[in-house]
């Protein structure tokens, strides 16, 4: 499948689906639990029915519906998998599978899609082990899925770089049913708001976390079992980025729904980011809406710091191109391992429409002001990259081409008939 954008404004109201993050959390924690718990406004992308599918080979029972998906728990009893487990493209559900596998005593094996079985999850693998866990990799390289899990996990110490939050709330997730003591030391803590998730979604089943101010130290004492819960899914703040960039770089005036401003998700910092850039944003928070005018000159921030809020950096980059001046992302090392090297990627295709960017290991910067034109671009099947081009392709001159764009269903489904309903020009040929 691949879209075409023209240049366009926006008018209208757009609803947000439900948050990817809260929604995997939400769905793997109900599986534990004791009870049933019905999880409202969930996100039915393919990420979160991969977390399904994780919850259900672990011997939960998972109803879906519409607005609200009904789950049976397995009382903190996971059963060991019948057969493999398959991930799909979500990284989320890979690391979470992970970490409950080295609860069970017996064999689990996890893979995912190509992508999934690129990413390195060695520092992972080597937590587990350290909690008793027996884990192999099965690659030459010894870095990627598919992965073989055989528990139980004991109470000890796990040392992490802190380079992936996934990583720890994997271990966070499984502590509280381990019959011991589990501490988790970070050194250097990135994506901190995602562990502030991961830590208010255990809590809110029961679960009991001890933490540092500083996001650096975690015990977990177990066993704890999980309890049923209300579990309502907020919007998807990293969704809500697309059309924010959007009605900000075009002349254009558009109401986001649904959105949350008090919500843990990091992403809503891109409101802050855009303000300061200029933007004309209003915030209403008891109607949970977020107008923003575009039409407003943007200037460039000098420096946004990206390492608590990574999946911001292909929106963002885009709004830097149309901003005037000088904008410096930093903070990116571990942008570089998400579904694609996003800044690498983000790089070369806003370079192909004409932007002026340089890139080094853990930064980006771009030299807004250039003007963009339509290309013919890849999403490397990266749902954020798709978004993102679609996005510039609403403010560049000519038609941008997104080719493989039916990879923006992994977090934000129906999000180019959504466009389309507020006035964006975007041909989709299936």
């Amino acid at each position: 499948m691949f879209v075409e954008v023209t240049k366009n404004d926006l008018q209208g109201s757009i609803l947000v689906p439900g948050s990817k993050s809260h929604t995997i959390r939400a769905v793997l924690l109900s599986a534990l639990a004791d009870g049933v718990t019905t999880v409202e406004n969930p996100l039915p992308s393919l990420d979160c029915l991969s977390a399904a599918e994780v919850a259900k080979a672990l011997g939960a029972e998972v109803e879906i519906n519409e607005n609200k998906w009904i789950i049976k728990g397995t009382g903190g009893k996971p059963q060991v998998p019948a057969n493999v487990v398959d991930t799909g493209n979500s990284g989320t559900a890979t690391y979470f599978a992970m970490g409950i596998a080295g609860l069970l005593d017996g064999i689990t094996v996890i893979t995912g899609d190509e992508q999934i079985r690129r990413r390195p999850v060695a520092e992972l693998v080597n937590g587990l082990r350290s909690l008793g866990v027996r884990a192999e990799l099965t690659t030459t390289d010894r870095k990627a899925p598919p992965v073989v899990i055989k528990g139980p996990m004991q109470g000890g110490t796990v040392h992490m770089s802190g380079f992936s939050s996934q990583f720890t709330s994997a271990i966070l997730l499984a502590a509280t049913l381990v019959d011991g003591t589990v501490e988790v030391v970070i050194e250097n803590p990135l994506e901190k708001p995602y562990l502030q998730m991961t830590v208010d979604w255990v809590r809110k089943f029961g679960g009991e976390i001890e933490m540092t101010e500083d996001y650096k130290r975690f015990t977990v004492r177990g066993p704890k079992p999980y309890q049923t819960c209300s579990a309502i899914v907020p919007a998807d703040w990293s969704g809500a980025a697309f059309p924010l960039v959007a009605a900000a770089i075009t002349n254009s005036a558009v109401t986001i729904e649904g959105v949350d401003v008090d919500d843990c998700q990091g992403d809503k910092e891109v409101l802050r980011i855009l303000m300061e850039m200029g933007a004309d944003i209003e915030v209403n928070k008891e109607k949970m809406q977020v107008t923003v005018r575009g039409g407003k000159p943007l200037k460039a921030k000098s420096t946004i710091d990206l390492s608590d809020i990574p999946d911001t950096l292909p929106a963002l980059s885009v709004c830097a191109c149309f901003a005037e001046g000088d904008t410096h992302f930093t903070g990116l090392a571990h942008v570089r391992v998400k579904e694609t090297d996003r800044v690498a990627v983000m790089h070369e295709l806003l370079t192909k429409c004409g932007a002026d960017i340089e890139i080094g290991a853990d930064y980006m910067v771009v030299h807004g002001g250039k003007a963009l034109t339509g290309q013919v671009v890849n999403s490397y099947d990266d749902h954020r990259i798709a978004m993102a081009m679609t996005v510039c392709g609403l403010a560049a001159e000519g038609t941008m081409k997104v080719e493989h764009a039916e990879c923006a269903s992994v977090s934000f489904p129906e999000f180019y008939e959504k466009m389309n309903k507020i006035g964006a020009e975007i041909k989709i040929h299936e």
